[in-house]
């Protein structure tokens, strides 16, 4: 067992919150809290968010995590 960790990324928006929804609906779970900071380039919001999941692999470093 292997627990994969992936960090959702993008503008805040409805958006975003349908990327975590979606990983949520795969089995992956929330690590910590959201993070918010402004991008100086485009002005807007951006959102990050951790989640993990344990899955029946071996890590690779080629291995597709939004697969699993």
């Amino acid at each position: 067992m292997m627990l994969a960790y992936r960090l959702l990324t993008a503008e805040d928006s409805s958006a975003f919150c349908h990327k975590v929804t979606e990983a949520l609906s795969k089995g992956w779970a929330l690590h910590g809290s959201p993070a918010y900071a402004a991008d100086p380039a485009t002005g807007v919001m951006r959102c990050a968010q951790a989640v993990v999941k344990e899955v029946d692999a071996t890590y690779r470093p080629e291995l597709t995590l939004g697969s699993l």
